[in-house]
């Protein structure tokens, strides 16, 4: 990372978004890794397991698009204000008041949903303090926010064992408070007019076709990061018989693989271009994935194929956000919220399906042998466009 990149933007602002989404994430995912004690405790079915996990992945998702909305009414950095201050009173609530049944574990999932909406808030703040040819490292640094995946995989079971899982709810509103103060000191709104989005502007954009191309990229390099953050701890209980604490560990190992390669493969991007970083990515995924499924090497040899595939989904999540300002520099602003609703919505779908198709069949494996031809979709996708986008797009400093 040369010395022009750190002068070119603002710093403190970077780190602050990096910060936001990190603990955020860390929210948003915090039902995924104590799923096991909470099934047990409500009495959930596999399928409604999944569901449960699934839920605050959905509601992030379409939440992203009306976050990007409020942030241009209010500001990025008050929209930011607003959305943890709205997730720390609903931590408060269940924490106090309780999670009861599965109805209510829903709705709690719900509010978690708006932590998930941070990405509308998160990406926007950094990028555009950003030129073009460090807009891969920028997002990427600010995106890798993903790594609070991490952190509630590790501490999340621990202490759910320890103090029960409900005041986890609780001990999550310190850090949230810590990082709220950081944020509302340092963060600041880059300088200049930026347009205004409507609901018009995101249904404009999706008749256009590369908008699609990179909503579909994006749920499978998100959606599967998301997605198999969220359905793994329940994976491992279910196929290895790992204990919740147990579970969690190995989760956290498959998600911090693609938590640190979300900037680096930012970086990548840059470097080699974002499209030869993704036709690696899903030849890669598909065959991992895919292998996954024949349950081939016992527990060792399923989390060694997971924390390579997450490793390979992560440096993904940076290339697609590589090629986003080259594509949308003008719509940026609508095509990061379409992009990151597409994302939740792909991370959705697999959690779901995931313990939909266990219940269904006893297994994992159609689940994982489906992703895996998706990625392989992703890749005869892409290789059909990148003549096309390498000779049309107007990119004086940045590779594609």
């Amino acid at each position: 990372m040369d010395r022009s990149f750190w002068r070119s933007g603002h710093t403190p602002t970077l780190f602050c978004s990096f910060l936001y989404f990190d603990l955020s994430f860390m929210v948003w995912y915090l039902l995924g890794p104590m799923q096991v004690q909470i099934a047990k405790s409500l009495e959930l079915s596999t399928q409604e397991r999944g569901l449960m996990v699934a839920t605050p992945i959905l509601a992030g998702a379409i939440l992203r698009v009306f976050m990007g909305l409020l942030a241009d009414r209010v500001g990025t950095k008050r929209a930011g204000l607003l959305g943890q201050v709205a997730v720390l009173l609903a931590l408060i609530f269940a924490w106090q008041f309780g999670v009861h049944n599965f109805a209510e574990v829903l709705i709690f999932g719900l509010f978690l949903g708006i932590a998930g909406a941070s990405f509308a808030v998160a990406l926007p703040l950094a990028s555009r303090w950003y030129p073009p040819q460090h807009q891969g490292t920028a997002m990427g640094i600010a995106g890798a926010g993903n790594s609070g995946t991490v952190l509630a995989a590790l501490f999340a079971p621990v202490l759910a064992v320890a103090l029960g899982w409900q005041n986890v709810f609780g001990i999550a509103c310190i850090p949230l408070v810590l990082v709220l103060i950081v944020y509302s000191r340092f963060a600041k709104d880059a300088p200049g007019h930026f347009k205004q989005k409507h609901l018009a502007d995101y249904a404009q954009m999706l008749g256009n076709r590369d908008a699609w191309l990179f909503m579909f990229f994006y749920a499978l390099t998100f959606g599967g990061f998301s997605g198999f953050a969220s359905a793994l701890p329940g994976y491992f209980h279910d196929q290895f018989n790992f204990d919740p604490k147990t579970a969690g560990w190995a989760t956290a190992a498959c998600v911090c693989a693609g938590s640190v390669m979300r900037p680096l493969g930012g970086v990548l991007a840059d470097r080699i271009g974002g499209t030869k970083s993704l036709l690696i990515v899903y030849a890669a995924t598909a065959l991992l994935i895919g292998t996954a499924g024949f349950h081939i090497g016992g527990s060792i040899g399923a989390l060694t194929l997971f924390i390579l595939a997450m490793f390979c989904l992560g440096a993904g999540n940076g290339a697609v956000f590589q090629l986003v300002p080259q594509r949308f520099n003008k719509e940026i602003a609508v095509m990061t919220g379409l992009i990151g609703m597409a994302g939740g919505v792909g991370g959705f779908a697999l959690a779901a399906s995931l313990g939909a198709i266990k219940q269904a069949t006893g297994d994992y494996s159609v689940g994982l042998w489906l992703f895996s031809f998706l990625a392989m979709l992703g890749w005869v996708s892409l290789l059909g466009v990148k003549a096309r986008w390498r000779s049309s797009w107007s990119v004086a400093m940045a590779r594609v």
